[in-house]
């Protein structure tokens, strides 16, 4: 497996989007450590950058979008012990919270040259005084970063109250799918079927829903669960807009009161 600075040096040259626009690719380092909220590349991001790459490797990153955060990951090593790879932590800005992070790519004499994101709006190695460090970090007890499983997912569900996700089965069928869009619902969650960063934290620290009878049988009335697995099954995943609205809105509305059909719709496609 390449290591984080192996990963971070592949994305020398990436920049923010001309204009308005947005460079999709960093706005995927921000869904990455659990912030799929952010649609715009000028949010600081230099952050998200590194957590990106050391998830990419196989490492928990702090998964915050502040750069001091950093300051805490790993262990602390001395500026003469400095290497390649090693995590380095800046002043950045007014606020005692603000700062920047990177990748210490080497040190020469007085400069520290740290690869990093948000370098110029880039990923790009830029020098920087030694005596700015806040601190440099290496990864000495990092816990792995871990995605669960679907049959993970399944049955932390099923322990929270989603019994409508069927058997746990390993498989994403249309009961899971819907299962999860209701979990992200009810924590405030972009409305995607996926296992990413923020659903697995969310699954990790959510206390277990009130469970009717009915619901613990997998089968309750008014579910916008089985109504929208329903729907897939009948319509299939690529149907339109529209017809798939059709059919799941009353369910929706009369079990839910749902307010953002129509984005939901979408997402469910």
């Amino acid at each position: 497996m390449m290591t984080p600075f192996e990963i971070a040096r592949g994305y020398i040259g990436t920049t923010e989007g001309p204009g308005p626009e947005n460079n999709p690719v960093i706005v995927a380092m921000y869904a990455s450590v659990g912030h799929d909220w952010v649609e715009h590349d000028s949010v600081a991001w230099c952050a998200a950058f590194v957590g990106h790459c050391l998830e990419r490797a196989g490492m928990r990153s702090t998964r915050k979008l502040t750069a001091r955060s950093y300051l805490d990951w790993g262990i602390p090593v001395d500026i003469a012990d400095a290497q390649p790879g090693d995590i380095g932590v800046i002043p950045r800005g007014t606020s005692s919270w603000q700062g920047h992070v990177f990748f210490i790519d080497r040190i020469e004499g007085p400069w520290v040259w740290g690869l990093g994101g948000n370098q110029s709006d880039a990923v790009n190695v830029k020098r920087y005084p030694v005596s700015k460090l806040l601190g440099i970090r290496r990864a000495g007890n990092v816990a792995p970063a871990v995605t669960l499983s679907v049959r993970d997912v399944q049955t932390r569900l099923r322990a929270l109250g989603y019994h409508e996700v069927g058997t746990v089965d390993g498989m994403i069928g249309p009961r899971t799918r819907a299962a999860i869009l209701a979990f992200r619902d009810d924590h405030a969650l972009p409305l995607v079927p996926i296992i990413d960063v923020a659903l697995t934290e969310a699954l990790e620290h959510a206390a277990p829903r009130e469970v009717a009878p009915a619901r613990a049988a997998g089968s309750p009335e008014q579910s916008r669960i089985v109504a929208a697995a329903n729907a897939q099954i009948g319509l299939g995943i690529v149907g339109a807009a529209g017809t798939l609205g059709a059919q799941i809105a009353p369910a929706l509305a009369e079990a839910e009161e749902v307010q953002d059909l129509a984005g939901r719709m979408i997402a469910l496609l």
